[in-house]
């Protein structure tokens, strides 16, 4: 068990300096879509649901950003262009924040690790419930390489072989293990009914889907298929 637990190990950190290149590629793509599409200005109140300010360094336009987690999970190391503010909370639950003037409500890949369907909707339901813009991004199950675990076609394993892994790598990397047994991916089609008065494009690296994002901008009227990072399916 032990030799298997340090394949383990050495695969996961594999991956994880693998894709950071691959990563970065992505963000960075994906940042210039978002600032294109939703007509970002200096000064625009954001809210980061489940988000940490490192996530915006490479965003050059100074913001004003309400970082939203759970308690004892924010990094407070800031990011020196913009302005953040910190609520400990749950995403599922915004009514605190009715009222609130924010001008967009962002999210990136926050949404598979909320829990099950029931709290998937009350994501999405909180999120409508501020009547704001929002660009809510989650992964794609038809990507090739899983984005937690680094498994290819992951999702497409019979339930037995993705328990047997998890068992394996609990004991080794019981936080990340748990991370990668609680996500819950999203399908296209549930995903657009989750956000019906927004659209739902698809970001694709090498031509493969990685990952969805719903958006509604009522502010601009950017064609999305202008943008490379983003196409329509």
């Amino acid at each position: 068990m032990s030799s298997r637990l340090g394949l383990d190990d050495l695969r996961y950190r594999w991956f994880r300096q693998f894709l950071g290149p691959f990563s970065r590629l992505a963000r960075e793509r994906r940042t210039r879509t978002f600032l294109h599409l939703m007509g970002v200005k200096p000064g625009c109140r954001v809210l980061d649901l489940g988000g940490q300010p490192i996530a915006w360094a490479n965003v050059s336009v100074p913001l004003d950003i309400t970082v939203l987690n759970l308690a004892n999970v924010i990094d407070f190391d800031e990011v020196s262009q913009h302005t953040f503010r910190y609520i400990e909370g749950d995403a599922c639950e915004l009514a605190d924040l009715s009222g609130k003037d924010f001008d967009i409500v962002y999210s990136n890949s926050v949404i598979e690790h909320v829990g099950d369907v029931t709290r998937q909707k009350a994501f999405a339901a909180a999120v409508l419930s501020l009547n704001t813009d929002y660009w809510i991004q989650t992964p794609s199950k038809w990507f090739p390489v899983e984005a937690h675990c680094g498994m290819p076609f992951w999702w497409f394993y019979p339930d037995r072989f993705r328990q047997h892994f998890l068992s394996r790598w609990k004991e080794k990397l019981p936080a990340w293990t748990e991370m990668v047994e609680g996500t819950r991916v999203i399908e296209k089609q549930f995903f657009q009914e989750l956000f019906p008065d927004g659209e739902v494009y698809v970001e694709r690296l090498a031509g493969l889907p990685k990952s969805y994002i719903a958006w509604r901008s009522q502010g601009t009227h950017q064609d999305p298929r202008s943008t490379l990072p983003l196409r329509r399916t």
